[in-house]
């Protein structure tokens, strides 16, 4: 299994930003994808989830309505758009199925 997060970066708050994860080394459409994030001296907090053909979704209170999650089964590539970005959504995202995580990619907020 390999998940290798990219398209992080700096936003100000109110911006908006799409972070990806291609993953390989497994079967992309049969599982659930995540992503998690982990903001400096906080606990690695669980963000959204979408279910192997994306016809569910979940997302963590503080998020709804500001991102959305979704995936590409023909590109084994899961998608997280972000807007509305606020500097408490800085952190480390990070994609994540059965139980591999990937390198993290940088969201900082900020003005």
């Amino acid at each position: 299994v390999q998940l290798v997060e990219s398209g992080g970066g700096l936003v100000q708050p109110g911006g908006s930003l799409s972070v990806s994860c291609a993953a390989s080394g497994f079967s992309f459409s049969s599982y659930i994808m995540y992503w998690y994030r982990q903001a400096p001296g906080k606990e690695r907090e669980l963000v959204a989830s979408i279910t192997s053909v994306g016809g569910s979704t979940i997302y963590v209170d503080s998020v709804k309505g500001r991102f959305a999650i979704s995936r590409d089964n023909a590109k084994n590539t899961v998608y997280l758009q972000m807007n509305n970005l606020k500097p408490e959504d800085t952190a480390v995202y990070y994609c994540a199925t059965l139980g591999r995580w990937g390198q993290g990619t940088q969201v900082t907020v900020s003005s």
